[in-house]
């Protein structure tokens, strides 16, 4: 297995990633376009999550495809810019028929990013307009740290971000990952500039220290603020995306899988604190050869491209005015 040509989500084909932020506010939205709706499905795995039409993506619900997914920050009032990309894709004659009306499905996830140093006080709700601004920027390639839901993000001990990942499979399928990674736990060992996903590191797309070489405590990181031990203050929300052809169990079974790559690159995940949660995304271009072997090749290589994509996200991250928390290259470049 090997990246694909960009690393990003979006070597996966007929994907398109748009980010919009306000760095008054700190906070942002990004949008996974779809070129023509896909089967997708979603793994809650945190204790506080906070999403928008993730029922429907059971097996046994009716809609088979989504138009697009959008990871927001914002908490719940986050969950307004999935409206926006909605009103814009229904604008465009997208969206699930229902007699001569279009419905567009926009599942979305947001995360808590209100007491990062940012100005809240906004009056009336951003997200919406956010939402749809990222919809009108997407494309193949896109910014990673700062950007989007990554622009208010924080872990333990360091700022977060956005992140992303792509691998290709020696079946001929491509996987890729997209986050926002908003930890109470922490990407890299507790006091040292390593990340707990360095096995998996490809190349220095995080620096290249490789794994730490002291002997790590097992003890809770440190948060830096007290904010994080908020029940809502954290969560990080993701995506994986794959060119397979498959079925709704068959995505869930990936999303399921894929949060294995939280808990390869975060210390702790999957806690109380968190709204942990995973999207997949099945484009539907490339068949399974043997459907058990590739079905099991896929879940891997999405939770790689996930703890990639984290260590990617908060490695990446840049400082702004009022920041609580450093910056990896801060603390440690």
């Amino acid at each position: 297995m090997k990246p694909g040509a960009r690393n990003l989500i979006t070597d996966v084909p007929g994907l398109k990633v748009g980010n919009a932020q306000d760095d008054r506010v700190k906070s942002g939205t990004t949008v996974v376009l779809a070129d023509q709706p896909a089967v997708a499905s979603v793994e809650v795995m945190g204790g506080a999550p906070g999403s928008r039409e993730t029922d429907l993506l059971a097996p046994d619900k009716t809609v088979q495809g989504v138009d697009a997914l959008v990871l927001s920050g914002g908490s719940a009032f986050g969950l307004d810019a999935a409206s926006g990309v909605a009103d814009a894709l229904r604008a465009a004659g997208r969206g699930f028929a229902v007699g001569d009306v279009r419905v567009p499905i926009v599942p979305s996830a947001i995360l808590f990013d209100m007491l990062n140093g940012g100005d809240k006080d906004w009056g009336s709700n951003p997200y919406r307009a956010l939402g749809a601004a990222a919809l009108e920027t997407v494309g193949e390639d896109f910014a990673l740290g700062t950007v989007g839901a990554g622009t208010g993000a924080t872990t333990a001990e360091l700022k977060g971000g956005l992140g992303s990942a792509s691998l290709v499979l020696d079946s001929g399928h491509t996987v890729g990952a997209l986050v926002a990674v908003n930890a109470f736990g922490s990407a890299n060992v507790p006091g040292h500039p390593h990340f707990w996903a360095a096995p998996f590191e490809v190349g220095e797309e995080f620096g290249g220290l490789g794994p730490c070489p002291e002997a790590v405590p097992l003890t809770l990181p440190k948060n830096r603020t007290l904010e994080a031990l908020n029940a809502k203050a954290n969560t990080t929300i993701a995506i994986v995306a794959t060119d397979a052809v498959l079925t709704k169990p068959q995505a869930q079974r990936m999303a399921s899988v894929a949060h294995d790559g939280m808990a390869r690159s975060l210390v702790p995940s999957h806690t109380p604190l968190d709204g942990d949660l995973v999207f997949s995304l099945a484009i539907g271009a490339r068949p399974l050869e043997d459907p058990a072997s590739d079905l099991m090749l896929l879940g891997h290589a999405g939770a790689v491209c996930l703890a990639r994509a984290i260590s990617r996200g908060v490695h990446a991250a840049t400082p702004m005015a009022g920041d609580t928390l450093p910056t990896w290259t801060q603390e440690w470049a």
